[in-house]
């Protein structure tokens, strides 16, 4: 039936352009999930807030580096030509700094996940630039902002939510190791984030781990990096800098997490249960017996 599915959506390449906002590991676990539909998948970098999960997401493609999630490999473009190749590819991830504005001129998507993860800021009203608009994560109400949304919750991952809004973040962190909040370090100030270490390095508790604006920022405990910010990103004051995995032999920095594959499959269900491309949907598998 995957197959099938894949065929029937490919069927109207017009259909199959997916935009993502952001580059976080849940945005990247969305893009893979919708690789493996044979979506085209274009992810526009936003750098609020800083991205620290980056074993866990496609960022650093935007630097060039290999970035890799769950056996997908992401591919850097920025002029317009390379953006309108890449969309001639099905299946294909793109991670571009080009925004929104920029790439709605060159091709209309079909759908725009909003993936940003912005718990503090306005959530902007983005339906009718594409056929259906999800908004995943805390801020998004139905009809407001977006057409359907997706709880990111801890208690309510990959929740579908066609009435009302989402959940509001409410700065309880889920536990890993039997660990919550204390295994983050936020930016004491604004300023420029200065590191020489990357995700999966072992730290020790109070040993120095980079500084922000010449101030020292330090590891809360031992374990290894889950989840560090990018040496030279500028970050303001009191987002998350660094995250400690302290489950020892069993940390792990890389690939989708069980919460993200639960949001990127619901993103799937989202796009079928909108009736518009349901009914196109079964127009094209009716052309396939």
């Amino acid at each position: 039936m995957g197959d099938m599915r894949a065929r029937g959506f490919l069927a109207n390449k017009a259909d199959s352009f997916v935009l993502i906002l952001g580059t976080n590991e849940i945005a990247s676990a969305i893009a893979v999930r919708l690789c493996w539909e044979r979506f085209r998948v274009v992810m526009s970098h936003d750098p609020y807030p800083p991205i620290i999960r980056r074993g866990m997401a496609f960022h650093d493609a935007l630097y060039d580096d290999r970035a890799a999630v769950d056996g997908t490999v992401a591919r850097r473009v920025e002029t317009t030509i390379e953006i309108l190749d890449a969309l001639a590819e099905p299946g294909a991830v793109i991670v571009t700094r080009r925004q929104l504005t920029d790439i709605i001129p060159l091709k209309s998507p079909a759908v725009i996940v909003d993936a940003r993860m912005q718990k503090s800021r306005t959530t902007p009203d983005l339906r009718g630039l594409a056929r259906l608009t999800i908004g995943v994560g805390p801020r998004f109400a139905i009809n407001h902002n977006c057409d359907i949304a997706i709880e990111t919750h801890p208690a309510s991952a990959g929740a579908l939510v066609q009435n009302g809004e989402t959940r509001r973040a409410d700065g309880i962190a889920r536990t890993l190791g039997g660990v919550g909040k204390e295994r983050f370090v936020y930016s004491p100030c604004d300023g420029v984030w200065r590191t020489p270490l990357d995700v999966g390095a072992l730290a020790f508790r109070g040993v120095v781990l980079g500084y922000q604006d010449r101030l020292a920022v330090r590891a809360p405990m031992d374990g290894y990096l889950r989840g560090i910010a990018r040496d030279g990103v500028h970050a303001p004051a009191g987002v998350k800098l660094v995250e400690i995995d302290p489950r020892g032999r069993l940390a792990r920095w890389t690939g989708s997490d069980e919460r993200g594959r639960r949001i990127a499959e619901a993103v799937v269900v989202a796009i079928q249960k909108t009736p518009a491309r349901r009914s196109a949907w079964r127009r094209q598998l009716s052309k396939l017996h």
